[in-house]
């Protein structure tokens, strides 16, 4: 698996041409010539409401608007394309799906990091149990462990062991725990890539989260074995199990806008998309010979190994001539949300770094013209909060500019005054268009379900339906602004050499209590308060007219509370609001996994507050433990700092718990990953040792 450079010639696609192709070219000049002519209306608009000797504030805010609202024109032009889209396949039909099994095997990845094994383990036993049936052979789960938590990789291993001992010949599960987890999820699916991909056609790789049915992995691995030129086919996940406010925000949203960009996106993406991660297959010989990831000149956050992978390794496999490819149409593949704003927040503090990490190789040799598209819209989606930021604060600028400077009427010798002009109506007419822009895609979204009824009633009717999108937009729109300053910081942290980490994510439980809300929106409510005080005092109706920013910011704190919690949640999924097709009529293989957790609960012991001691105590445990560890590491532990550490700590400590509470993180995972130490602990009286060397 060779690592790949940044800069290489670009191979031609491996699939022959076709007529999808040529329309593809069509699609992306009509989608870029609509959206260049929609923004140029909007920027020559904007320098006409400013018409007259223009200064230099007002050229800055010119060209602000006009990077704005170009974003906002290409993402509205590609809701509309998806929609087009989707009253296609309503009067056309989806495509047919053939009934023939796929003859490549195919191995299931499912890389996790200090997650909840239990919710793992009952979605795999699921999905498994499934392509048992229907795929008898052809497909085998891993769980790839990279979790650096002892405690969670006990748990982990009194979970997993009893899934993988206990699932069939038909689809077998196994387990590795890596002991050296650098590059993070890339690093750990390319050591599996290196160790057993070659005896796999096909890799799916998963999410912790991820759910997906068998019929449609099946579907996935056929699909990739029809076609040669195929390397990678993404899927398009459902959010399930918003259960907080803001979850629940999240999932409906999704649900319901998500396939108008989704399909607009696999529209003119055709064969040059993009890799999202996760709920996505991959031929396993194009990416062990193409999408080994290079490590980057300089350190963290713009050097080093590359933290988000997925956009990076699509536009590798595409510059070595392999089809990337969204098929929308292809259901039942879900993904759970993050529960709360400061858990979003949290996760995009990685997925920023990532995204502006992959700036450095958006003029990288070879890559294609859609690969650099994918990779700047992954950087806008995050600079646009800085520009939307600096368009606020430059306008604010020209209201006091306004306010606090005297007109010159006469700036050149004449008989008549030169009156400064702003044209007001034209100034509300650009800005109803640029709402509308906004909301087009929310519009179109309630527009499918408005117009098949079949789809309206899975969301609860016309009427909640409706009621569910106002909320969602106002709720949305309070949001925003919060995001829009989080996100600025966290450009400019960035920008200052600040890393992200590697932080596990919660799945479920958002909550957080109101003082640490607080504590944790405090330059936001000082930033909203301070706002609405300047405008109030300029002009009440600046104050007004920018009550919709303030507004989120001065109750970012209450409004991060109640949208974590569940009871609010709860109450909303009760009265049918922000309902969708899941929640209705669960997918069979939802159904399966519930069952199967609320079977699990009571049986769950949680991470062990004293790993070796647990490891100890149970004896089927720890000799499975024992079996999972390479040998290598025996062979070199006296190479490993933190092993030779938890050696010496180990002489010197009279009980076990004395000794974890001495060893630190790393030197607790070295001394679990010795079988000789972990047997140096006395099975008989588990917080001693058998003897003190």
């Amino acid at each position: 698996m060779p690592r790949q450079s940044m800069h290489a010639a670009k191979i031609r696609l491996r699939s022959p041409w076709s007529l999808a192709r040529g329309w593809t070219w069509l699609v992306r000049l009509a989608l870029f010539s609509l959206t260049l002519a929609v923004a140029q209306y909007g920027v020559r608009e904007m320098h006409d409401v400013m018409a007259g000797s223009i200064t230099v504030l007002q050229w800055i805010f010119l060209v602000l608007f006009a990077i704005n609202f170009t974003w906002i024109s290409f993402a509205g032009c590609q809701a509309l394309l998806g929609f087009v889209k989707i009253l296609g396949r309503d009067l056309i039909g989806r495509r047919r799906i053939h009934d023939n099994l796929p003859g490549i095997r195919t191995a299931v990845l499912v890389p996790v990091y200090n997650e909840d094994p239990v919710r793992v383990s009952a979605a795999i036993d699921a999905m498994a149990q499934g392509l048992g049936s229907q795929a008898p052979g052809n497909f085998h789960f891993f769980i790839l462990s990279d979790s650096n938590d002892p405690g969670a990789w006990i748990n982990e291993e009194r979970v997993f062991s009893r899934l993988v001992t206990e699932r069939d010949d038909h689809c077998p599960v196994y387990y590795r725990h890596r002991r050296d987890n650098r590059e993070r999820k890339a690093g750990n699916i390319a050591d599996w890539v290196q160790r057993w991909g070659g005896g796999y056609q096909a890799m799916l790789v998963l999410d912790a989260d991820s759910i997906m049915s068998p019929a449609t992995m099946v579907e996935m691995a056929r699909r990739l074995e029809a076609e040669p030129g195929l390397g990678l086919l993404q899927t398009l996940p459902s959010i399930v199990w918003g259960n907080t406010l803001y979850a629940r925000l999240q999932q409906f949203a999704n649900r319901l806008y998500g396939p108008v960009f989704g399909n607009g996106l696999s529209v003119w993406h055709g064969e040059g998309s993009n890799f999202w991660g996760h709920n996505a297959i991959i031929r396993t010989r194009a990416f062990a010979d193409a999408a080994h990831l290079p490590v980057l000149k300089g350190k963290a956050p713009f050097g080093g190994h590359v933290i988000s992978h997925d956009f990076i390794e699509a536009a590798l496999l595409r510059r070595a001539g392999w089809s990337v490819r969204l098929d929308s149409d292809l259901d039942e593949s879900f993904e759970e949300p993050p529960p709360s704003i400061t858990d979003v927040l949290v996760r995009d503090r990685r997925w920023c770094q990532g995204n502006l990490q992959h700036s450095r190789f958006l003029f990288a040799q070879g890559l294609a013209f859609t690969n650099r598209l994918h990779i700047l819209s992954g950087i806008m989606a995050y600079i646009s909060a800085v520009f939307w930021l600096m368009l606020l604060t430059t306008g604010l600028a020209l209201a006091i500019q306004a306010d606090l400077t005297r007109p010159e009427y006469f700036r050149q010798p004449s008989l008549f005054p030169t009156w400064p002009v702003f044209d007001s109506a034209r100034a509300i007419e650009l800005f109803i268009l640029s709402m509308a822009i906004v909301l087009l895609p929310k519009v179109l979204g309630w527009l499918t379900a408005m117009i098949n009824l079949r789809r309206c009633f899975r969301y609860g009717g016309p009427i909640l339906v409706t009621l569910s999108v106002v909320i969602e937009i106002l709720l949305s729109a309070l949001v925003a602004p919060v995001m829009m300053l989080a996100q600025s910081r966290m450009v400019w942290e960035i920008f200052t050499g600040g890393d992200s980490g590697w932080k596990p994510q919660r799945r479920d439980d958002g909550s957080i209590t109101l003082k640490d809300a607080m504590r944790k929106h405090r330059w936001h409510m000082i930033t909203g308060f301070a706002a609405s005080g300047l405008t109030w005092y300029l002009h009440h109706d600046l104050f007004l007219w920018t009550l919709p920013v303030t507004a989120g910011l001065m109750l970012s704190a209450l409004l991060s509370w109640v949208s974590g919690k569940r009871g609010p949640g709860q109450f909303l999924r009760a009265l049918g609001v922000l309902r969708t097709p899941e929640e209705r009529h669960p997918p069979q293989i939802l159904a399966v996994v519930k069952e199967r957790l609320d079977n699990a609960c009571p049986r769950t012991g949680g991470r062990p507050d004293s790993p070796i001691t647990t490891l100890r105590s149970d004896t089927r445990l720890c000799d499975w433990h024992c079996a999972q560890l390479s040998d290598v590491a025996e062979h070199h532990e006296d190479f490993d700092p933190n092993l030779v550490l938890a050696r010496a700590k180990a002489r010197r400590s009279a009980t076990v718990p004395a000794l974890e509470q001495w060893l630190t993180r790393p030197e607790l995972m070295a001394f679990m990953h010795s079988p000789a130490l972990i047997r140096s602990v006395d099975p008989e009286n588990p917080v001693a040792f058998i003897q003190q060397k």
